[in-house]
C-alpha cells in the first residue's frame, strides 16, 4: 500500500513538473538536404536539445522506401548500438552520438541511398524525430559533338540536321544546351528543332543525346555551333563545353565573276589566253559553261584556254552558272581585246638608185596600238620613222635593209620588213693592199678582184700577152662581183682584171716577180763541203792506224808528240802520187811530216 502510494506520487509529480516546464521536450533539427558523391562517405547529422542526460535517449535511424514504408536501419542509445539487418544499409551505416548531435553514416554511397532518413530521439516521456533526404551526385564525362559530314542546301524545306551531342553517365541528369556563335539556340517552329533522348545505364547514371535541326542561310556558311552541358554537384552545378564544328552549307550563285587569269596586261596574238570563272555560290549541281558571241567553248569547269589567240578571239565572253537542280542559270561576262600587229610592208621590196640620186622608201604595219619603226643595216640603226631617205647614193649605199616595228607597250609584239637595194652605175674595182707581189717560180698565187656596180660587171683575167686566163670561183655580192683566179708563177708576169657592164669599165694590174731558187744550191755546195771533210777525217784516221799501203810502220815519237796540235788531211791526186797534207790552217805540210 505504502509503495503503490509512493508510485503514485512521483508520476504525480513528473506530470506535474511537466506542466509547470520543469522538463521541456525534446528538441530536433536536421538539414533539409545532406549532399554526397557517389562513391564517397555521407554523413547525416542529427542535432538535438533535451533537459535530459545522453544517457537517458535512445536513438532511432530510418529510412523512407520507394513505396513509402518507413523501415529502421540504426538503433544507439549511450550503453548499446547496432545496425538493422537485412537493408541496403546493413554493411555500410554506422551511428555515434555526442552532447547535442547524433551521426549516422553511411560509407560507398550508392545511387539507390538517395532516399529520405529519419532521426527519432526517444526521452522518458516522450519521443521527437527530423527528416532529411540524402542526394547524390556524379559527374559525367566529357560531352561529345558531332557534326553532319555532308553538306547542307539552302534549298532544303524541312529543317536539316546540324549535329549531335551526347554526354555520359551523369547523375543527376545532365543538361545539354545547343549554342551557334556563343547565342544558345531555343526551338522555333519551321526553323530550329532540338530533340532530346535520355539513357538510364545500368549503373543507375544517365546518359543525354541531344540532335539539332536546322534551316540554313547561306550566312550560317561560317557559323561555329557547339553544347554546353551542365550538371549537379554538391553545393552547385558545373559547366563544360563540347569542340565548336562547322558545317558545308550549299547555296545557289546569286553573281557570276570572268577575269582573264593570264597574261597579265595586254594580249596580243600569238598568246595562250587563260580565262577563269567564279560563281559566289558553291553547289554541287552547279556547272559552268563559256560562250563567245552564240558559240559554246569547250571548257574544263571554271577555266577556258584560247591558244595562239588571233584578233578574232576578240569580244564578250559569257560564263554562265546553270543550277541542275532548279534549271536556274546566273551569267557574268569579260571583255577581251586582242592587239594585233600585220606584217610589215615595205615599198619598194627592191629598187634600183642611180649614182648620185636619192633613195627613198616606206615602211607601214597596221596595228591595233602605236607602233615605232626603225631601219637597220648591216645591223646597226640608220634611221628612225616608218619613212627612209638616202641622199646621193654611192656604191655604199646598195645592200639590204631591215625595216623593225614594234610596240612599246607590249613586250615581244614585232614585225620586219627588207628592202634590196642596188646602186646602178660603172664598176668600180676595190683595189687591194698588194697589187705588187715576189712569187717562187713553180707556185701558184690567187688574185682577188672585188668589182662594184650594177648591172653586176662581167670579169675577165688577161695577162700582159694577151692570154685569157679562166676564173677560180665567182661570188655576186649585194655591191656587184668578187672574182678569184689562180696563176702559176714560172717567172715575170702581169695580170689584168678587166670588170664591164653596161656604164662603163674598169682595170685592175698584179705584177708578179718570179724568183729563183738560189737558196737551195748554196745549201747542196755546203752540204757536200761537210761530207768531204768527214771522208778526209775518215781517211786519216786509216792512215795512222796503218791500214793505207806504204806507210811505215815507225815514227818519230818526238816529232808526232810536237805535231800533235795539227789535223790533217791528205789528198792525192789520180795523176802523181805525191800526197799534199793540209794543216788546219790549210797549209801545205811536207812530206817527212806525214
Amino acid at each position: 500500500m505504502a509503495v503503490r502510494d509512493a508510485a503514485s506520487l512521483l508520476v504525480g509529480l513528473l506530470v506535474l513538473f511537466h506542466a509547470w516546464g520543469v522538463w521541456a521536450d525534446v528538441e530536433v533539427n536536421m538539414e533539409d538536404r545532406v549532399e554526397a558523391y557517389l562513391g564517397e562517405e555521407a554523413r547525416i547529422n542529427c542535432m538535438f536539445t533535451s533537459a535530459e542526460g545522453v544517457g537517458a535517449l535512445r536513438i532511432h535511424w530510418f529510412f523512407v522506401t520507394r513505396s513509402g514504408e518507413k523501415k529502421q536501419i540504426y538503433y544507439l542509445e549511450s550503453t548499446m548500438k547496432y545496425a538493422d539487418r537485412g537493408t541496403q544499409f546493413t554493411d555500410r551505416v554506422n551511428g555515434t552520438i555526442s552532447p547535442g548531435t547524433a551521426v549516422l553514416t553511411i560509407s560507398d554511397v550508392h545511387i539507390e541511398d538517395e532516399v529520405e532518413f529519419i532521426c527519432h530521439i526517444k526521452s522518458l516521456t516522450e519521443g521527437r524525430e527530423g527528416r532529411t533526404k540524402l542526394t547524390v551526385f556524379d559527374a559525367p564525362a566529357f560531352p561529345s559533338i558531332e557534326g553532319i559530314q555532308t553538306g547542307i542546301s539552302v534549298n532544303e524545306v524541312n529543317p536539316s540536321k546540324i549535329g549531335t551531342c551526347e554526354v555520359k553517365n551523369g547523375f543527376p541528369k545532365p543538361n545539354i544546351t545547343w549554342y551557334r556563335n556563343n547565342t544558345p539556340l531555343r526551338p522555333a517552329q519551321d526553323e530550329v528543332e532540338i530533340t532530346l533522348s535520355v539513357t538510364v545505364e545500368s549503373s543507375g547514371l544517365f546518359s543525354v543525346r541531344s540532335e539539332l535541326r536546322m534551316k540554313v542561310t547561306k550566312e550560317d556558311k561560317d557559323d561555329q555551333f557547339y553544347c554546353e552541358v551542365t550538371y549537379f554537384v554538391p553545393g552547385g552545378t558545373r559547366m563544360t563545353e563540347t569542340n565548336r564544328i562547322n558545317i558545308t552549307v550549299y547555296y545557289p550563285s546569286t553573281a557570276v565573276s570572268v577575269w582573264v587569269e593570264s597574261p597579265k596586261g595586254k594580249i596580243k596574238e600569238g598568246d595562250s589566253i587563260m580565262l577563269q570563272c567564279r560563281g559566289n555560290g558553291n553547289t554541287p549541281s552547279s556547272f559552268l559553261s563559256f560562250k563567245h558571241g552564240e558559240e559554246e567553248l569547250p571548257s574544263e569547269q571554271d577555266t577556258l584556254v584560247l591558244h595562239n589567240a588571233t584578233r578574232l578571239d576578240s569580244g564578250v565572253y559569257l560564263c554562265i552558272s546553270t543550277d541542275t537542280d532548279t534549271f536556274e542559270e546566273i551569267a557574268g561576262n569579260t571583255t577581251l581585246f586582242v592587239h594585233y600587229l600585220d606584217p610589215a610592208v615595205v615599198i619598194p621590196e627592191d629598187t634600183i638608185v642611180p649614182q648620185g640620186q636619192d633613195l627613198k622608201a616606206t615602211c607601214n604595219a597596221l596595228s591595233s596600238v602605236d607602233t615605232h619603226t626603225a631601219w637597220f643595216k648591216d645591223g646597226e640603226e640608220i634611221s628612225k620613222g616608218n619613212t627612209l631617205i638616202v641622199k646621193d647614193a654611192t656604191f655604199d649605199t646598195a645592200g639590204t635593209y631591215e625595216c623593225v616595228v614594234t610596240v612599246p607597250e607590249i613586250e615581244g609584239m614585232e614585225t620586219r620588213g627588207t628592202l634590196y637595194v642596188n646602186v646602178q652605175g660603172q664598176p668600180e674595182i676595190i683595189k687591194p693592199d698588194n697589187t705588187e707581189m715576189v712569187q717562187q717560180v713553180e707556185t701558184t698565187v690567187s688574185l682577188h678582184c672585188k668589182v662594184r656596180g650594177f648591172p653586176a660587171p662581167r670579169v675577165e683575167w688577161t695577162t700582159a700577152d694577151g692570154k685569157v686566163l679562166d676564173e677560180t670561183s665567182r661570188e655576186v655580192t649585194d655591191e656587184g662581183v668578187q672574182s678569184t683566179v689562180d696563176v702559176k708563177v714560172t717567172s715575170d708576169i702581169t695580170v689584168f682584171c678587166n670588170a664591164t657592164n653596161d656604164f662603163g669599165t674598169d682595170a685592175l694590174t698584179f705584177d708578179i716577180k718570179a724568183k729563183s731558187s738560189g737558196g737551195v744550191i748554196i745549201a747542196v755546195i755546203i752540204i757536200c763541203i761537210l761530207l768531204l771533210a768527214i771522208l778526209g777525217s775518215v781517211l786519216y784516221f786509216l792512215y795512222k792506224k796503218g791500214k793505207i799501203c806504204g806507210r811505215s810502220g815507225k815514227q818519230d815519237l818526238t816529232k808526232e808528240k810536237s805535231n800533235k796540235d795539227n789535223i790533217v788531211v791528205e789528198m792525192k791526186s789520180d795523176n802523181t802520187e805525191e800526197a799534199v797534207l793540209l794543216g788546219v790552217n790549210g797549209e801545205k805540210q811536207p812530206p817527212n811530216d806525214q
